[in-house]
This record gives structure tokens, sequence and C-alpha cells, in this order.
């Protein structure tokens, strides 16, 4: 079983925590499931980027991103190589190191 491990964030994850994740779910979804509440004001349709992340560790276990993600991703701040957007990132069977950046471009949070 796949393991996350969520680095520390000030707003969304203090501490840190190592999730347990079933092959083939979204990072958002497994985020979601243990209480780290990732930003995602599209309700996970690929229309905006409040749920980018940035995986740090695994990043080639996922599966591809396509077209309209890649689109999505260039509007995100603070993009990175290894960026994705959460409810699009499925996970393999590799384990990930995930990053939440501090800021997205939203202006007031959705709070989910």
């Amino acid at each position: 079983m796949p393991k996350i491990i969520i680095l520390p964030n000030e707003e969304h994850c203090p501490e840190g925590a190592i999730l347990e994740a079933q092959s083939g779910e979204t990072i958002l979804d497994v985020a979601l499931r243990n209480g780290i509440e990732i930003e995602h004001a599209c309700e996970k349709s690929c229309a905006c980027t409040t749920c980018h992340v940035v995986v740090r560790e695994g990043f080639d276990s996922l599966n591809e991103s396509d077209e309209l993600e890649d689109d999505m991703l260039d509007k995100a701040w603070g993009l990175e190589p290894e960026s994705r957007l959460s409810c699009q990132a499925r996970i393999a069977d590799d384990d990930l190191v995930v990053d939440i950046p501090r800021y997205t471009v939203n202006l007031a949070s959705e709070a989910h």
C-alpha cells in the first residue's frame, strides 16, 4: 500500500503527515479523507489551480498529466517541474512526498 508523506504546511498540515493510500486514488482524495483540507474550488473537475501541489519524490510514478491539466498548471502560483493538480494526480504503487504550496491564485478560501 503506497504512502503519501505530506510535508509540513503552516495552514493545512502544520506537523506534516503520513497517509495510507490505495493505488488509483488521487492525492486530493487521500488528503481530504485524512482531514487535510487542500483547496479545490472547482470540485475536482480540473478547472482551476487551487489544488496545486509539488511532488518532491515519486513524481514519475504518477499517471501522466493530460493537456487540460498542463494548461491549468500554467496558471498556478509557484509552478515547478514536479507540479501537479492533486485532483488529477493518480497514485500508483510508489510512495510520494508532497509539498502543498503556501499560496494559491485564489484571493479567498473556498472553505469546503
